[in-house]
């Protein structure tokens, strides 16, 4: 692991320790603290730990959302490639 990284959230500093490079930890916690800005400016009087959870799921829902296109982009790679091979097969035998 790499040297602490001193990062922000929510007024208060932390120190990360990451397999990942010192810009890349910094992007992600820029990330998260964008998420709980927008949680804060559409919702009032939340504490810490409510905009938080709220900022959890609402990452977690990004992250399914993503996970779920590339399947659907892999399922679509994988029927065109068949498609092509099928075609491929035809025009050879």
């Amino acid at each position: 692991m790499e040297k602490p990284i001193r990062i922000k959230l929510l007024e208060h500093e932390y120190l990360i320790r990451s397999d990942e490079n010192e810009d890349r930890v910094k992007n992600i916690a820029q990330y998260i603290h964008d998420k709980f800005g927008e949680i804060r400016e559409n919702t009032e009087g939340l504490s810490e730990t409510k905009t938080a959870i709220l900022a959890a799921f609402d990452i977690a829902s990004e992250y399914f959302q993503l996970l779920k296109a590339r399947d659907d982009l892999v399922e679509n790679i994988e029927r065109r490639a068949q498609a092509l091979n099928s075609h491929i097969d035809s025009i050879t035998l």
